[in-house]
């Protein structure tokens, strides 16, 4: 059998999903409003605290400006998610937001690498196939590993003798936290695409106001 008339076939079966091309930047938004709402009403709640979080140099960002930068990413994100939820002003709201995350992973998660939680298994590491492609970063990690792993046995082990240990760990097992760049970088490329593609068609403010503004011929 000819494998050309397939795989046009199977092209143009995929082609037929276009019609709901709308769901992915949908998803993508539902997924990051939640995420910067949060983020903006935490550093609002608590702002004095998020100012002197961002201008003390021991154990803060260091940041010139705190008050200034403080409310600017706040507010950014917080109105940010907003328009985000409502598919407004998407591809506008995208750029400070892109830029928040991108300050977010250069000042404070870009020293601890990519995990944000540190793996503990060497062996299903993901950092494992790019250690054997001789990536000092992945190799630093898959050698941390293996040190998280006896650390965490050992909390384990502890908490068993003196603790409540299913109690404790009834909503979710103990992690250590490595505050890399991961769920920052994630929230970047979301982001990006939004940028790119814009809140998608049908569910979205934007999409019905471009068809208000600018019809279509």
């Amino acid at each position: 059998m000819n494998a050309l008339p397939l795989a046009r076939r199977a092209v143009l079966a995929l082609d037929k999903t276009r019609g709901a091309d709308f769901l992915a930047p949908l998803f993508f938004r539902l997924f990051l409003a939640p995420v910067f709402i949060s983020a903006g009403l935490t550093k609002l709640l608590a702002f004095e605290s998020t100012v002197a979080w961002f201008g003390n140099p021991d154990w803060g960002l260091g940041l010139p400006f705190p008050w200034l930068l403080a409310a600017l990413a706040t507010y950014t994100e917080l109105i940010g998610g907003f328009l985000l939820f409502f598919g407004f002003a998407t591809r506008l709201i995208a750029m400070p937001l892109m830029f928040t995350m991108i300050v977010a992973i250069m000042t404070v998660h870009w020293e601890h690498g990519w995990f944000a939680i540190a793996p503990s298994d060497p062996a299903t590491s993901m950092a494992q196939p790019l250690a054997a492609l001789g990536i000092p970063a992945a190799e630093e990690s898959l050698a941390n590993s293996e040190e998280v792993g006896k650390r965490l046995t050992a909390a384990r082990e502890i908490l068993r003798e003196h603790g409540n240990y299913s109690w404790l760990t009834q909503t979710g097992t103990f992690v250590v936290l490595n505050n890399g760049i991961e769920f920052a970088a994630t929230y970047l490329l979301m982001l990006l695409s939004l940028f790119f593609t814009g809140p998608g068609r049908f569910l979205s403010i934007d999409y019905w106001l471009r068809r208000r503004l600018m019809p279509q011929p």
